[in-house]
């Protein structure tokens, strides 16, 4: 049901849908070399302009595929997540044009703001279209110019659509706001982590010599077992199974897992996983890793994910951050092999040289690190509410069930 005073119509009516330039072309006669945007950098809610590239077309066609401000970008599609997502031109180079695989839908001034326009597509409403009608093969879609010219558009008045793409636009500088204050603590980490896992920046109170050795001196190293596919089970009632991909930049997502019944764990005592037990990959990702939470257990470890606990009165938390420094992190990668898959041994990681200083000072710098952590934990748990509250508010905005006062004229 279209809201009072709104009204829906197709795309082709309120804009012009206009398509990019194609690469590869020879034989130009009067060539000129301009910038230009890819899938790469039409981002969901902003034009990512760190790596723009070239291309050269005629000099007669610079008008004709040059971006204006106010082009709303799209892309047609690629993974999923990729479908229709873009964000509207601000001139920002000039001139640029576009890549074909993305879509620039230029509104007409009078029937459409541009910003009302990206933030409807970007929307569920948007989103639910674009699927519909997407062209799908393994974790791909695609939309053409013929579908995205049929988009039904929800047309509030001009001065409604301007108020709430205002609206919309405050939640973003607060949403930005927040993801630099994000990205600012976790390069401050980073910066903790060089500092104070290398021996050079003493803490106050401690003077004693790092002791130098290697991995397999402080931690016991060992991966998980090779369970049989055809025991797996599809029963909410089951053991998860930790696998590759359930490690998640620092958590276990075991909402995909595969499991196990709890008979035929008798005997796999030792692979049954505790919590605080840190994971990490042996192939592939080699960089993926995962604590282990209360939450998660009980669960079994699979074969190719390994596993690391701190050895005697070592501290267990300064083990993990001291993994995933950077000095032990290219250590790791410089011994494992392999060309299509990288792969790393028990044997290896144990070999892997460190540098550690007494269990008192190990702990004092977890402390510290963990504290980062907890901080960086807050804000994205900020950032994370701050966009499912503009979610929520774009879906009763953009569909008319919420309105907006527009100040008169």
């Amino acid at each position: 049901m279209v809201p009072e005073g709104w009204k829906k119509v197709p795309l082709k009516t309120i804009a012009e849908v206009r398509s990019g330039v194609a690469k590869g072309k020879s034989g130009l006669k009067d060539p000129i070399t301009v910038q230009y945007l890819r899938v790469a950098n039409v981002q969901d809610g902003h034009i990512n302009l760190n790596d723009v590239k070239d291309i050269q077309i005629e000099r007669h066609q610079l008008e004709r595929y040059s971006l204006k401000f106010g082009d709303v970008l799209m892309n047609e599609g690629g993974d999923f997540d990729k479908l229709g997502r873009g964000d509207v031109w601000q001139a920002q180079i000039k001139p640029c044009l576009h890549q074909n695989h993305v879509f620039a839908v230029r509104p007409i001034p009078q029937e459409m703001d541009s910003f009302y326009l990206a933030a409807l597509a970007a929307s569920s409403y948007g989103k639910k279209y674009f699927l519909s009608c997407a062209k799908r093969s393994t974790n791909l879609a695609s939309i053409n110019s013929t579908q995205l010219k049929e988009f039904p558009v929800l047309v509030p008045p001009l001065p409604e659509q301007k108020k709430i793409a205002k609206i919309l636009s405050a939640w973003d500088k607060a949403i930005a706001t927040s993801e630099q204050l994000l990205a600012n603590s976790q390069q401050q980490k980073k910066a903790l982590m060089q500092q104070l896992l290398n021996g050079h920046t003493r803490l106050p109170g401690f003077s004693d010599r790092w002791m130098g050795g290697v991995l397999g001196d402080i931690a016991t190293i060992d991966s998980g077992f090779t369970f049989k596919s055809n025991t797996f089970i599809n029963t909410d009632n089951g053991i998860p199974v930790i696998r590759m991909n359930n490690l998640k930049n620092g958590r276990l997502d075991i909402s995909d897992s595969v499991k196990i019944s709890p008979e035929i764990t008798k005997g796999l005592e030792k692979f049954s996983l505790l919590e605080n037990d840190f994971l990490f990959g042996m192939s592939g990702s080699l960089n993926n890793y995962a604590w282990v939470t209360a939450k998660d257990l009980p669960c079994y470890l699979n074969q190719r994910v390994g596993r690391i606990t701190a050895k005697n009165n070592h501290d267990q938390t300064f083990l993990t951050y001291l993994y995933l420094s950077d000095k032990v992190q290219k250590s790791i990668l410089d011994k494992a092999e392999g060309a299509a898959q990288l792969n790393i041994s028990i044997n290896e990681l144990r070999e892997t040289p460190i540098n550690y200083p007494a269990p008192k000072e190990q702990k004092k710098i977890a402390e510290i690190l963990l504290s980062a952590d907890n901080h960086i934990t807050k804000l994205q748990q900020k950032l994370y509410y701050l966009k499912q509250e503009k979610k929520a508010l774009m879906q009763q905005l953009l569909t008319g069930k919420r309105r907006v006062k527009v100040d008169a004229a």
